[in-house]
């Protein structure tokens, strides 16, 4: 399970954990907020992975934290190949312990951003990850995209439902203590409880 600290991939670790043994993988790259990767290490305990391992790319850069004019016109939380790389981490570790399945908690509303979570580009690794590994073909790997056909408040309604603790997931762009509710991941999380009609734990910018 490809786990971050946000709410898409905790409510994928949710909605898959009690038909499989999950373990996740998280990943703290150049500029991360240490408070996403403290959400993620907490769902994690809070599902009851059997392992939870941290994978450190320092040199991995988001668009905001690149000089702009090399990757003008991305948003600031794009980084380039970004799923390419996670992936293929992934892979790694799912032949090391033999696992058939990656799961990654993508939503319909990010193939409007980001071109790497498209259908086609997960159908194209999946066939190159199978070719590099003899044991992922044997296993016949695939990989598993549950909230593919989901917008982020169909997302929300679901967590609701499957009991994610929402309350421990970051969506803050920034690194603080607490949500700062100015910035567009804030924003987004804002828009997304209201439309869903979930009440944010968190309480919004309005606490």
């Amino acid at each position: 399970m490809l786990l971050s600290g946000g709410i898409d991939s905790a409510t994928a670790l949710y909605l898959t954990r009690k038909a499989n043994k999950a373990r996740a993988l998280s990943f703290q790259f150049h500029g991360i907020a240490e408070s996403e990767l403290r959400s993620a290490r907490a769902i994690g305990i809070r599902a009851e992975v059997v392992d939870h391992r941290i994978v450190r790319l320092p040199d991995l850069k988001e668009a905001g934290d690149i000089p702009r004019f090399r990757l003008r016109g991305r948003p600031p939380s794009y980084i380039p190949l970004r799923n390419s790389i996670f992936y293929s981490m992934a892979a790694s570790y799912a032949e090391e312990i033999e696992a058939n399945s990656i799961v990654g908690g993508h939503n319909r509303d990010d193939e409007k951003v980001f071109a790497d979570v498209s259908p086609r580009f997960f159908s194209t690794l999946q066939s190159a990850l199978r070719s590099a590994s003899p044991v992922l073909r044997r296993n016949r790997l695939r990989i598993v995209r549950p909230l593919s056909r989901l917008t982020k408040p169909e997302v929300i309604k679901l967590a609701s439902a499957l009991g994610v603790p929402l309350e421990l997931t970051w969506s803050c762009h920034r690194d603080l203590q607490e949500h700062c509710w100015r910035c567009d991941g804030c924003l987004s999380r804002e828009r997304a409880f209201k439309v869903a009609g979930v009440r944010d734990p968190l309480g919004g910018g309005n606490t």
